[in-house]
């Protein structure tokens, strides 16, 4: 069986995962969660497995998830930190069914198939933060907004990665008939006029997801959650000001440590004083229920 090497861990991804804003007693729960995730997506975008593979080692990983067979440490981890918490795998097996679908789709037809799309490769995991911290599932919408917001930046600043490395396209097709791109653009060395027009469109698009999510940290009744959330919008909202004004086939998108920690501190210091005059969402149901 040919061995998948990890590709990154959980300190290397474009947003927070499991910072230490998060409470002690959620992060090995989270973290176990994101290296489940993170094997299944490796497998996914393997440059040398087939798509029969793949999705035979996703089953794998499912079965392993479930008590089914062994699967290797990643399965088994999850599984027991699932059962401690009293948790479903629901969330784990949606992002499962996200993977299979990147072994055998390479295209999108419009934005409403790579919404479809995030509704499994990105809303179950905000989904599953929420779930662990004890989260009302009305912060749900707002989660999904957010999550799938981070998913179409990610697609935007690897577009020319995915597409020479995996002939994988998210821009969906309607938006480049609509733009003139043709899919060779996507390996030049600079993005052409009629591509950086695309981007900059669904970059607008997904600006409003963000508009969408921006009450979500407000929701939250944990305080650290609700930190880390604040930070992980206001990264987003920073990316996609420069997918509207960079050019992701030659221009680092992602920022630095440094910009990082600048932006988490601006999100915080904004966050905090609101956060002092917020009503717990839980006093407010008592309140709804007299």
């Amino acid at each position: 069986m040919t061995d998948i090497t990890p590709t990154k861990t959980h300190r290397d991804e474009n947003f927070p995962v499991a910072s230490l804003m998060i409470a002690p007693r959620h992060r090995a729960t989270i973290l176990a969660f994101y290296r489940f995730v993170r094997a299944a997506d490796d497998v996914a975008d393997s440059a040398v497995l087939s798509a029969t593979e793949k999705v035979a080692r996703l089953d794998r990983l499912e079965a392993g998830l479930l008590g089914q067979e062994d699967a290797g440490p990643e399965a088994s981890t999850l599984r027991n930190a699932l059962a401690a918490r009293n948790l479903s795998p629901r969330h784990a097996q949606d992002l499962l069914t996200a993977f299979r679908t990147d072994a055998t789709k390479l295209r999108y037809r419009d934005w409403n198939d790579l919404i479809g799309y995030c509704t499994y490769s990105a809303m179950p995991v905000g989904r599953f933060v929420l779930d662990v911290h004890g989260e009302d599932r009305r912060t749900w919408p707002a989660s999904d907004a957010l999550c799938a917001a981070l998913q179409i930046i990610n697609h935007l600043q690897d577009c020319g990665k995915d597409y020479r490395s995996l002939d994988r396209v998210y821009i969906p097709l309607d938006a480049m008939e609509r733009h003139g791109v043709k899919l060779e653009d996507l390996g030049a060395e600079r993005a052409s006029p009629t591509l950086t027009n695309c981007i900059r469109d669904l970059a607008r698009r997904t600006r409003d997801l963000l508009h969408d999510a921006a009450p979500f940290s407000m929701s939250i009744d944990d305080l650290r959650l609700a930190l880390e959330v604040a930070v992980i919008h206001k990264l987003a909202v920073s990316l996609v000001g420069r997918l509207m004004r960079r050019d992701p086939l030659r221009e680092r998108v992602h920022h630095n440590g440094a910009e990082v920690a600048g932006l988490a501190a601006a999100a915080v210091v904004a966050a905090l004083p609101r956060r002092a005059a917020r009503r717990p969402a839980g006093a407010e149901r008592k309140v709804q229920d007299v």
